[in-house]
C-alpha cells in the first residue's frame, strides 16, 4: 500500500470516526434526557440505567475523539440529531434506545472492516470491543422490552 492510498483511507477512517462521535455525543444527550423524562415508581432505577448508559456514550466519544485526534483529525462539533417523539414510557424510550444502539452498531461494525483492510490492529480491537459492547447493550434492551412470564 503506497503512502497516498493509506492517507486516502486514513481520510474514510475519520470521516467514519467522525460520524460514531458526533453519534456518541448525541447519546449523551438522548440518555441524560430519557432519564429526566422517567416517572413513577420505578423511577430510580431506570432513571440511574439511563444515566450509566449517558456516561457510557461519553466514555465512547471520549475514546473516539482521542483516536481521531491520534489520526490528525479533528472530531466534530455537531452532535447527531436526536429526534423527539413525545412519548415518555419506558417501553417507548427503551425502544429509541434499541434503534439508537442499532444505529451505533452498524457504524462500530463498518470501522472494524475498514480497519482490517487497512491492517490496523488497534484500530480493530478497538473496534470489535466496542461493537461486543453495543451487541451486549441491545442484548440487555431487547430483555427489558421483553414481559415477564
Amino acid at each position: 500500500m503506497s503512502v497516498n492510498e493509506k492517507s486516502y483511507q486514513n481520510k474514510d477512517v475519520l470521516e467514519l470516526l467522525g460520524k460514531i462521535y458526533s453519534l456518541e455525543i448525541a447519546g449523551v444527550t438522548r440518555y441524560l434526557h430519557y432519564s429526566f423524562m422517567i416517572m413513577g415508581y420505578n423511577r430510580i432505577p431506570i432513571q440511574s440505567w439511563f444515566r450509566s448508559n449517558a456516561n457510557e456514550s461519553m466514555q465512547h466519544a471520549i475514546i473516539i475523539g482521542e483516536k481521531i485526534t491520534s489520526l490528525g483529525g479533528h472530531p466534530p462539533m455537531v452532535a447527531s440529531r436526536v429526534d423527539e417523539m413525545n412519548n415518555h414510557s419506558v417501553s417507548q424510550l427503551l425502544s429509541e434506545s434499541l434503534t439508537f444502539e442499532g444505529e451505533a452498531l452498524v457504524h462500530y461494525k463498518e470501522l472494524v472492516k475498514l480497519a482490517v483492510k487497512l491492517e490496523d490492529i488497534a484500530l480493530e480491537e478497538l473496534a470489535r470491543g466496542l461493537v461486543r459492547e453495543e451487541m451486549e447493550h441491545a442484548d440487555e434492551v431487547r430483555k427489558m422490552l421483553t414481559a415477564p412470564t
